[in-house]
């Protein structure tokens, strides 16, 4: 059995992130002392460790919640209902550096229409710009 601390250390991460997956209901202590303390079991650490790995490759605590379930009745699921998980997931990520690039692409050009001289400001092609005062900033770089 592993006090919280122990677990956490095992990790490398903070008691409070274990208390959060218990508010969360992610991660509950197999038991209690009769002093309050948490007491993690071997298949805890396993379920921990399940939850870090999951989190690291993208997955949302919702996401952690539905595959522990899947997980918990691997017995009675297929793994095409485990893959339609990943697959959301993998669809907003590549949603999102869609975005991330599109983002990129339009920093990129605000930058590179922009002399970054050490006159004033008052009249960067950056902030014009982003007031809405340049058509085009590729031709009015300042």
């Amino acid at each position: 059995m592993y006090r919280i601390g122990e677990l956490a250390r095992a990790f490398g991460i903070k008691t409070d992130t274990l208390r959060f997956y218990e508010k969360e209901g992610l991660l509950v202590p197999s038991l209690r002392t009769p002093t309050g303390y948490r007491q993690y079991s071997e298949d805890d650490k396993k379920r921990l460790h399940f939850i870090l790995r999951s989190k690291k490759v993208g997955f949302s605590l919702k996401d952690i919640e539905e595959l522990l379930a899947l997980r918990i009745s691997s017995c009675q699921v297929t793994c095409r209902e485990v893959k339609a998980v990943a697959d959301t997931k993998l669809a907003d990520v590549e949603e999102r550096i869609r975005e991330l690039e599109q983002f990129r692409r339009s920093l990129r050009q605000l930058s590179e229409a922009c002399c970054g001289g050490q006159e004033s400001a008052e009249h960067c092609s950056i902030l014009e710009a982003l007031d809405g005062k340049l058509e085009n900033t590729d031709n009015n770089a300042r």
